[in-house]
């Protein structure tokens, strides 16, 4: 894998869990909002790490870390995430995966292997506007279809997630995209489903993007909840 950072010590990224996260370089997505344009199209711009470099580091925290965070850029674009990972959990920690869920077969492996305690995986948007929103016209929502079958499969606790982004979501997007994510699930079961305040850190893929305010998210959630019950705001005083 290409690893282009190392967060040694995070109180979020792993719900309840003090953890490192990893940080890949490299996605298939040009989503304009990311907030990490070196991990995405700066490549050339960012540290590189070496997988035993990481697991040198982690076994120095063994007992004083919960977790690991395997993040991006997007960490399943690469071969040896599946690897990588057994690697971790060899040492005892847990392990939470973010992923945009464009790479099935590779969450597939990763999950049939029970290398993953936690995945958090992004929904960009309703389908309509999947390719807009992920900065690829014309993509296909289909792989994330699968990786989200995949996931209530599986057994293992998992979120999805949406950051919200003024020129990319309307009122009806946040309807028409509850409404096809809900249809996945049996009936009486529904997912954790995160909408988070987008804030600009100033190393976008592109510009021109804005956040809501709190009280518009809040508004944006109530139009959520009649498909996602479970749906909550993150980012949001």
């Amino acid at each position: 894998m290409r690893i282009c950072g190392l967060q040694k010590l995070s109180m979020v990224d792993y719900p309840g869990k003090l953890a490192a996260t990893v940080f890949t370089g490299g996605c298939n997505l040009r989503c304009p909002f990311c907030h990490n344009a070196l991990l995405v199209t700066r490549l050339a711009e960012s540290p590189a790490l070496t997988e035993q470099d990481v697991l040198n580091f982690l076994s120095t925290r063994r007992g004083l870390l919960d977790g690991v965070v395997l993040s991006g850029g997007e960490p399943l674009l690469h071969p040896g995430a599946a690897d990588f990972l057994a690697a971790v959990r060899d040492m005892g920690f847990a392990v939470k995966l973010d992923t945009n869920g464009f790479y099935p077969q590779a969450l597939k492996e990763i999950l049939d292997r029970g290398l993953a305690d936690y995945v958090a995986m992004d929904i960009k948007n309703c389908p309509a506007r999947y390719g807009e929103t992920c900065g690829v016209p014309g993509l296909d929502a289909g792989p994330v279809e699968e990786s989200l079958r995949l996931l209530i499969g599986s057994g293992v606790d998992f979120e999805l997630r949406t950051t919200l982004v003024r020129e990319l979501h309307t009122a009806e997007d946040l309807a028409a995209m509850g409404r096809w994510v809900a249809g996945f699930f049996p009936e009486g079961r529904t997912p954790r489903f995160f909408l988070q305040k987008f804030v600009d850190s100033g190393n976008l893929i592109a510009g021109g993007c804005h956040g809501f305010s709190d009280d518009e998210m809040a508004a944006l959630s109530e139009i959520l909840r009649p498909f996602l019950p479970r749906a909550e705001l993150r980012g949001v005083e």
